[in-house]
């Protein structure tokens, strides 16, 4: 804790300073108290965190937002107290990390792909967003010691596969390789333990030879009057684990343990003392990559070759500028840390551009899974570069075609591609581009767009989301007319009227949740099949229920009047209906609720909504002692060990009693239990209590209770 306050002092002044010393202030009086799992104070995460992104050089705006990340979540403060006391700047960066706090991975696919969309979605808004998180998830993977084994899995898991591979999109690669040693040390132990046992034993002898290298490098730029620094960096153990499991290596086997790093000041520098550490040792064919010249795509650039020395031992050399390390160690943390090349005000937007592409392209994927796949292999894929006829060098994945090629030019360029040349020479525009290729497309403003049969082949996640894209605005007015009309329907049969529950407020609800700005475009996607129906209605449904001050009102099926079934003492004359929340039947104690305009509505005694209603608007009701033949909907939630079972018991209970299924759904919760709704019609409370006695005498069925909200 005091080591961020010498930090404080030390980078930051005036106004800056002072917006630091108060979040630190603030932050450690919220905290009071609170303990980590360790059982030191909790204020000390805050510190870690800060002072990780000190050490990047992010702006005074996130290391305030750092010390106050956890502070909405775990203490009395809210948002407004923030906004007050730092501004909209940082509120802006604490809510978007808290809202990362709250994701959860979970094993069901659709909960771990919507959770990864979040994420991106809010490095669209503010990348900042992201760092903090990252340096949030670094600081408790050094503390992961006091969680249990399982816990310890779960995380490291998770890091390795979501954060890690994100900080070194970013180019943060400080954070990405303490990442994934820490990772590795959960996931693999005896690995781990192996690797730092066996590479420290022959520590000193590896440090005798790579200094031996270092001072020849030295006599190298000496005598050709460069400046420069030479340092030996141990590659880090994840690095070693991955190409001894990749290559089925042992570890004697791998000689490049230290890579050695030449800085210099200029590009011409790099070249030069490239080509003369050629001159004295002989490089290893295939091991010279040239990423000067085509950085990568989080913009990493620097020379690298591995040579062979007088000795036969092979080592790496890695040659870039000043300029370069820093994007190197700190990718796009560097925008902040060294503020008086604010050039990169651009070199930001690059990097940071094929999140923004993702986001844009959101709309074209069917759902978050397809979303998630097509951002992990954005992050995971190998890469294969390609030239334009002018040079530009264009990086794609492995077996992209030339139409992956014309996409990553522009959309425009694929949508309007009719044929393709490779070194000169026309090609199908299936065919594989290999490295190096020089690819040239050839258009046709004739053209209506894009072949569907190009996604057979197409390698570039991008391209295919395009190409869906494409086709999804070409149809976009009818996929708003069929979104709405899908959206009606499912409204229609859970008992409730689209208008009704879609309003300004509720849209606003769900467009959070879903990232929609428009209604039309949330219909769109309905349409298009980007999202359910099922995701937009029972948001609406259950944001009804929740947040409308009078109580969910619906007529129920029935074959007689509701005035015939039941009588509401004290009124005459008022149009009488049942509920759909509680769906009240003959045999329940029943209470009338009188609305406002739509008369009055009968609920369940211990119907939930009636629980903070304004008591003067509730009257006594009572049921008809002769109600006759009127039968009345009932919906029932059934747990079971798989929905099979269910269905089964349903279907044995109905057909005994004689009895009429108008809905049922089925899903499965977060313990992999079955749970289905079935609504029936029958004629009052005895026919529901038979009706569950015979589905709980089902061995296989765990609970059955009847729907109330």
């Amino acid at each position: 804790m005091e080591a961020i306050l010498m930090k404080i002092y030390e980078n930051y002044a005036g106004a800056d300073r002072d917006m630091l010393l108060h979040a630190y202030d603030y932050a450690k009086a919220a905290h009071k108290d609170q303990k980590r799992a360790s059982g030191e104070p909790y204020f000390i995460h805050p510190c870690a965190v800060a002072e990780i992104l000190v050490d990047l050089g992010l702006d005074a705006e996130t290391i305030s937002a750092a010390f106050l990340h956890d502070v909405i979540e775990d203490t009395p403060a809210t948002e407004e107290d923030i906004r007050r006391e730092f501004g909209d700047g940082v509120l802006s960066l604490v809510s978007g990390v808290t809202k990362l706090d709250k994701i959860v991975f979970k094993s069901e696919e659709e909960e771990e792909a919507e959770n990864f969309r979040k994420i991106f979605i809010a490095m669209a808004k503010d990348i900042r967003v992201i760092i903090i998180k990252l340096a949030d998830r670094l600081h408790n993977m050094r503390s992961l010691t006091y969680l249990s084994s399982e816990r310890q899995k779960k995380m490291a898991r998770e890091t390795l596969d979501i954060y890690a591979p994100i900080a070194g999109r970013l180019g943060i690669s400080q954070i990405k390789c303490e990442l994934e040693d820490l990772c590795l040390k959960y996931l693999d132990p005896e690995a781990f333990a192996y690797l730092v046992a066996n590479i420290h034993q022959k520590l000193e002898e590896r440090n005798r030879f790579v200094n031996s290298v270092v001072e020849e490098i030295k006599e190298i730029l000496t005598e050709s009057e460069i400046a420069g620094e030479v340092f030996g960096r141990p590659k880090h153990f994840y690095s070693i684990y991955k190409k001894m499991k990749a290559k089925n290596l042992a570890l004697d086997q791998i000689y490049d343990l230290t890579a050695v790093r030449v800085i210099v000041s200029t590009v011409d520098e790099c070249y030069e003392v490239f080509g003369k550490i050629h001159k004295k040792w002989k490089p290893v064919p295939g091991r010279i990559k040239d990423y000067i010249a085509t950085p990568k795509p989080n913009m990493y650039q620097s020379l690298h070759t591995t040579v062979v020395t007088d000795f036969g031992q092979p080592f790496e050399i890695q040659i870039r500028t000043v300029e370069m390390h820093r994007t190197a160690e700190y990718g796009i943390a560097a925008h902040w840390k060294y503020k008086e090349n604010r050039d990169s005000e651009t070199k930001l937007d690059q990097r940071i551009s094929w999140i923004r592409e993702m986001m844009e392209l959101q709309g074209g994927f069917k759902d978050s899974k397809e979303f998630m796949n097509t951002v992990k292999e954005e992050l995971y894929s190998s890469e294969l570069l390609v030239f334009t006829p002018r040079g530009k060098v264009i990086s794609l994945p492995e077996g992209a075609t030339p139409v992956d090629f014309a996409y990553a030019i522009h959309s425009e360029v694929g949508n309007h591609c009719t044929g393709a040349k490779v070194n000169g020479k026309i090609v199908p525009l299936s065919s594989t581009l290999s490295l190096g290729d020089v690819v040239e497309i050839i258009t046709s403003s004739a053209s209506k767009g894009p072949s569907r049969d190009w996604l057979k082949f197409i390698k570039s996640s991008s391209a295919k989301a395009k190409i869906k894209q494409f086709y999804k605005k070409e149809t976009k007015e009818e996929n708003i007319k069929l979104g709405r009309t899908m959206l009606e329907e499912a409204a229609k049969k859970r008992g409730y009227v689209l208008s009704e529950l879609l309003t300004a407020d509720s849209f606003k609800n769900v467009s959070q949740k879903l990232s929609f700005d428009t209604q039309e475009e949330m219909f769109s996607a309905v349409g298009y099949g980007a999202i359910s129906t099922n995701q937009v209605i029972f948001k609406l449904i259950d944001y009804f229920r929740k947040e409308v001050p009078q109580p969910v009102e619906l007529r129920p099926f029935k074959e007689k009047n509701v005035s015939d079934t039941v009588t509401v003492k004290g009124l005459k004359g008022l149009l009488v209906s049942f509920a759909g929340c509680c769906s009240p039947v003959p045999g329940d104690e029943i209470v009338g609720f009188v609305t406002r305009g739509r008369g009055v509505v009968i609920h369940r005694r211990d119907c939930a909504n009636m629980r903070n209603v304004d008591p003067e608007r509730l009257q006594p009701a009572e049921w008809v002692k002769k109600a006759g033949d009127a039968r009345f909907r009932v919906t029932f939630v059934v747990y079971a060990e798989e929905q099979g079972a269910a269905l089964s018991a349903i279907s044995q209970a109905t057909s005994d009693m004689k009895l009429s299924i108008t809905s049922i759904n089925g899903r499965y919760d977060k313990s992999n239990a079955a749970i289905v709704e079935v609504t029936v019609t029958l004629m009052g409370r005895e026919d529901a209590e038979v009706f569950m006695g015979k589905l709980k005498m089902h061995g296989r069925i765990i609970d059955v209770h009847r729907l109330s909200n």
